[in-house]
């Protein structure tokens, strides 16, 4: 339960109350608001408290306070900013056990008593996302740690989720982001998004942790749900703000064009029945022609700037490939193991190189490809998409009980239901 005594904040902003509500719709209530709105929460707190760690620390008093209020007096109308008010209420009164009621302490508990004024403002905690991005990527903080960070708060992924996307134990996760967060407490670093010139010290690291944030909603590592669009979707958003704050930066666009081309597909990648299509079986009518007009006058925007072509600008045009084509036979095949090799040269990635392979299967056949998966084994070992991919090589060269038992290893290997799925559903196929 959480600490402290506190007002009972049921009527923030004078919200009506819903009616009461059973222990387990209770739980899964709080568990909704949380994924949707955990980085809203952590980095408006954060804000109002000047302390990272305080910030979480208060946000998951206020969740216990949640789950133990609200199955009497009902969830709140607006949960999340109920979860907030608590929270300050919570930084106050570890403030007072500190005894340190300077004139933060005394401002906060006259906002809190204007009964009248807003509580949740969601143009203020958009910029205080960004915000805790930025301060999560500060130079004093090593990349890996960044990132780490990062991906747990703002992203909301799990330590396991986090290890499973670097290819490196939970352990080494776990000690990165603790080390992260005594390293910003220890140099007070200030909540706010950096001056033009210091963007080019965090610039690469927040555009690396908005990438991440949107693979991990684009095919999550884990779990029951193939997509997160929501996780997705608002990684996009950041990313164009971001690109407004930093205009100048070629990447910046690339990202969000990486974003939106590959978005747009997002309508059409599950059926009615929520489960996986693959792209060459999607009804391509249905992708969002917006988001490909976005995408690609982003894609132009970056091109002006003169620089060439960063990592994600190169995604972006293999993403353009897919979107622009009608089918998949009439993909540029060609073009996209061409922007492979050239991304493979400036960001050496296995991964990369696994999905040349496939550009390359369907350019020069299966068998060129399958020499490239093969050299991956060890980089890529663990990893569900390598027997996934060597598999349907295998069925393209009729080698059917080769490609049973890497279907059967893809299965294995993968953390994601709905991936699991797809490989079942193809390990049916063959018989």
């Amino acid at each position: 339960m959480a600490r402290g005594a506190g007002r009972a904040p049921a009527a923030v902003n004078d919200a009506p109350i819903a009616s009461t509500a059973s222990p387990d719709s209770v739980r899964r209530a709080v568990e909704a608001v949380w994924r949707i709105e955990s980085a809203r929460i952590v980095a408006t707190l954060t804000r109002v408290t000047g302390d990272f760690s305080l910030a979480e620390d208060v946000a998951q008093e206020a969740l216990a306070e949640a789950l133990g209020s609200w199955p009497a007096s009902g969830v709140p109308a607006n949960p999340g900013a109920w979860l907030v008010a608590v929270g300050k209420r919570r930084a106050i009164d570890h403030w007072r056990r500190q005894a340190r009621q300077d004139e933060r302490y005394a401002q906060l508990a006259r906002d809190l008593d204007e009964v009248d004024s807003p509580a949740w403002d969601p143009d203020q905690i958009e910029d205080d996302v960004l915000r805790l991005i930025f301060v999560a990527c500060h130079p004093v903080l090593s990349r890996e740690a960044s990132i780490a960070l990062t991906l747990r708060v703002v992203g909301g992924l799990t330590t396991e989720e986090i290890a499973r996307a670097f290819l490196v134990p939970v352990a080494t996760v776990q000690q990165r982001i603790v080390r992260a967060k005594k390293t910003l407490a220890a140099a007070a670093i200030p909540f706010e998004v950096p001056t033009p010139d210091e963007h080019p010290a965090r610039l690469s690291a927040v555009l690396s942790v908005l990438y991440l944030i949107f693979n991990e909603g684009y095919a999550a590592s884990a779990g029951a749900t193939w997509m997160r669009t929501d996780l997705s979707r608002e990684a996009l958003r950041l990313a164009r703000v971001l690109a407004g704050l930093a205009p100048r930066e070629p990447e910046a666009h690339g990202l969000v064009a990486l974003m939106a081309l590959s978005a747009a597909r997002f309508p059409a990648r599950l059926d009615a029945a929520g489960e996986p299509v693959l792209l060459a079986d999607q009804d391509r009518t249905r992708w969002d022609r917006g988001l490909i007009a976005l995408g690609r006058d982003a894609l132009t925007r970056g091109d002006a700037l003169g620089r060439g072509r960063g990592p994600y600008a190169l995604q972006a045009a293999i993403a353009e490939c897919h979107d622009v084509a009608t089918s998949v036979e009439d993909t540029d095949w060609e073009r996209i193991a061409v922007l492979y090799e050239a991304l493979g040269r400036i960001a050496p990635s296995p991964v990369v190189e696994l999905n040349r392979a496939v550009a390359v299967s369907m350019s020069e056949g299966p068998a060129t490809a399958l020499r490239i998966v093969d050299g991956l084994s060890t980089a890529l070992a663990g990893y569900a998409q390598l027997p996934g991919v060597r598999a349907e090589l295998l069925i393209r060269l009729g080698r059917i009980d080769e490609a049973r038992a890497e279907l059967e290893t893809a299965a294995r290997l993968t953390a994601n239901e709905g991936e699991r799925a797809v490989f079942e559903r193809k390990l049916r196929a063959l018989g």
